[in-house]
């Protein structure tokens, strides 16, 4: 019989839980301000799109971060972190790192986006870089654990990081309410490995939620219709929405994600460009291809608004090379 953790609240192993959101969500709104709720009309129905894009790191990863390390125990700070990351996990760890004093080794793909490896460095983040498509990066972050030490914060796969992104939904439930309204009903995450999506299902129970993947990378969308995780089937599937590509997600997200009925759809890349074209014309939004995903679903009517439908605008770190691109319509 395997005996129980003495400090269940450090164990790795736990499964994440609404109260531990909650807790999460104290954490975080003491050290930083709320993310706007911002109206935005979509055929003649409005939809309120959570600007994660503000937050100080460029996205709503900084969250979960916060969470993850302000929970180690000192011998577990004092030997350090190992983020996996395509950048904007990256940056998360590296503030929260910083702020706490830790030293963080972020694992991140070398065809990453160069704003987000320098901002990565910027923090005072080491990163090793590998190969998306030919090296595992948790392969990599396993073996620099072996040889340094240290505590494995991933991007998506852990009980801290999932409750620290549904702070996001805390949030958000109580700026609706202080505009009279109840909800949200609908909730649309974009999603990568799942721990955005997996918070916000923790986060709010009564809302029906999707999660928003890019083709080709829709692997959550597939492992929900079949009952079973499945990988991604092409790792060189091109795609602009390098914050969304995960190979395949883990079972703590995809417990959450099944037990709550979540559905998902997958958006194109034409889809994904005209989310951040309207973000930046209607909202004044600087939004990156992975964080427009849940608003292109919206607008190309894959997912239909409810009465009080919250958007994730999750990640505002894009290349301005690439966002000059997309906005002129390229």
């Amino acid at each position: 019989m395997t005996q129980q953790s003495p400090e269940p609240l450090r164990d790795p192993a736990r499964a994440p839980t609404l109260a531990g959101v909650e807790r999460a969500a104290a954490k975080v709104a003491a050290i930083l301000p709320q993310t706007p709720l911002l109206p935005l009309e979509v055929d003649n129905r409005t939809i309120w799109c959570k600007a994660e894009c503000l937050q100080p790191v460029g996205a709503f990863k900084i969250r979960g971060a916060w969470h993850r390390l302000t929970d180690l125990t000192p011998e577990q700070a004092a030997a350090g972190v190992v983020g996996v990351s395509s950048g904007n996990h990256a940056q998360g760890v590296a503030w929260a790192a910083k702020r706490l004093g830790i030293a963080a080794t972020i694992v991140m793909p070398s065809n990453a986006p160069q704003m987000k490896l320098a901002a990565t460095r910027a923090l005072g983040a080491e990163v090793v870089l590998y190969d998306r498509v030919t090296e595992s990066r948790d392969a990599v972050a396993a073996k620099l654990i072996a040889e340094r030490g240290g505590t494995l914060v991933h991007a998506y796969g852990d009980p801290w990081i999932i409750e620290g992104q549904g702070t996001a939904g805390i949030e958000g439930r109580a700026q609706l309410a202080a505009r009279g309204l109840a909800g949200p009903d609908r909730v649309v995450a974009c999603c990568g490995g799942g721990g955005l999506s997996a918070g916000l299902a923790l986060a709010l129970p009564e809302a029906e939620l999707f999660a928003v993947e890019p083709e080709g990378w829709d692997d959550i969308k597939r492992s929900l219709e079949a009952g079973e995780i499945l990988p991604v089937e092409d790792l060189t599937f091109p795609t602009e929405c390098d914050a969304l590509q995960t190979p395949e997600t883990r079972p703590i997200n995809f417990a959450v994600l099944q037990a709550r009925g979540v559905r998902a759809v997958a958006v194109t890349r034409e889809e994904v460009r005209h989310a951040m074209r309207v973000a930046f014309e209607k909202l004044h939004l600087v939004v990156e291809p992975g964080g427009a995903a849940a608003l292109a679903a919206v607008l190309a009517g894959k997912v239909e608004p409810g009465e009080a439908t919250l958007v994730t605008l999750s990640g505002g770190n894009v290349d301005p090379q690439k966002y000059a691109e997309i906005l002129a319509g390229n």
